[in-house]
C-alpha cells in the first residue's frame, strides 16, 4: 500500500524521532511510505481559535498534497481529528482523503489488523490517553493492544488516566495557571505508578507532560508510542 505520512508541525519540530519511527513501523510491514515535502500545518490552531479563513488554504493544501495516496497515517490524534472532523464541519470540505486519514495505532489495529510488531522495550511504561484520541478520533484500546505485545514492556495503569494533561493547544497559553494546575495533577499520577516512561499518541501532550516531569525532577520521561513500537 502506498501511504502518505503526515508528520505534523509539533512532531516535525519537537519529535522528529516519532516521525521516523512511524515510517519505520509501516515500512517493516511492507508498505511504501512517502513524506511529501509540500505538506504544511493542518490548520488546527487556526480552527480552534476561530480563524476559519486562515485555516482554509492550509486545509486545501493538505487535500491537494495527500490526494494521491491510498491512506494517510499520522503520529497525532489531534491533527487527525482536525482533518476528519473539522474539515467537513467547519470548512465544508467533502473529499475522500479526509476519510482516509488515520492515527498510527488505529491504522495498525483497525485497518491492518496488526497488534504485534515484534517490538522490544524493556521498561516500565504507563499510557496517557489524550483528549482527542478519546473523544474525537476515538481510537479505543488500539494503543494498549499494541503496547501489551511489546516484549519486555511492563504496562502499568495510570490513575485518573482520562483526565486532561492541561495542554489544549492555545489553552495552555491563554490559561497558563489553570493549565499548570491540571498538569501538576497529571504528573503526580504518573509519578505514583513508578513508571520510567509515559507514552501517548500526541506530541503536543507529551511536550506538556515531558516539561512538567522534567521541571518536577521526576524520573519518568515522555516518549511517543511510535518510538516504542519501532524499538527492537
Amino acid at each position: 500500500m502506498k501511504l502518505g505520512l503526515f508528520s505534523t508541525c509539533v512532531a516535525d519540530t519537537m519529535f522528529p524521532d516519532a516521525v521516523r519511527a512511524t515510517a519505520s513501523v509501516l515500512e517493516r510491514l511492507g508498505h511504501e511510505v512517502v513524506v511529501p515535502r509540500e505538506q504544511t500545518c493542518c490548520g488546527q490552531m487556526h480552527l480552534n481559535a476561530g480563524y476559519r479563513r486562515d485555516a482554509q488554504p492550509l486545509a486545501d493544501r493538505f487535500v491537494a498534497t495527500f490526494a494521491g495516496f491510498e491512506a494517510v497515517v499520522c503520529p497525532s490524534s489531534s491533527c487527525v481529528g482536525t482533518i476528519r472532523e473539522l474539515y467537513p464541519q467547519l470548512l465544508g470540505i467533502d473529499n475522500q482523503i479526509t476519510e482516509r486519514v488515520f492515527e498510527l495505532s488505529e491504522f495498525l489495529v483497525d485497518q491492518l489488523g496488526v497488534e504485534d510488531l515484534g517490538a522490544a522495550y524493556p521498561h516500565r511504561v504507563t499510557y496517557h490517553p489524550t483528549c482527542h484520541s478519546l473523544r474525537v478520533t476515538k481510537v479505543g484500546d488500539a494503543p494498549l493492544r499494541l503496547l501489551r505485545n511489546v516484549r519486555g514492556l511492563e504496562l502499568v495503569e495510570l490513575p485518573d488516566a482520562t483526565e486532561c494533561c492541561g495542554f489544549g493547544g492555545t489553552f495552555s497559553l491563554k490559561n497558563a495557571a489553570t493549565s499548570s494546575a491540571i498538569l501538576a495533577d497529571k504528573c503526580q499520577s504518573i509519578e505514583s505508578t513508578g513508571a520510567e516512561v509515559c507514552t501517548a499518541l500526541d506530541g503536543s501532550c507529551l511536550l506538556q507532560i515531558g516539561g512538567g516531569l522534567s521541571r518536577g525532577g521526576d524520573r519518568a520521561r515522555a516518549v511517543h508510542i511510535a518510538e516504542i513500537l519501532a524499538s527492537r
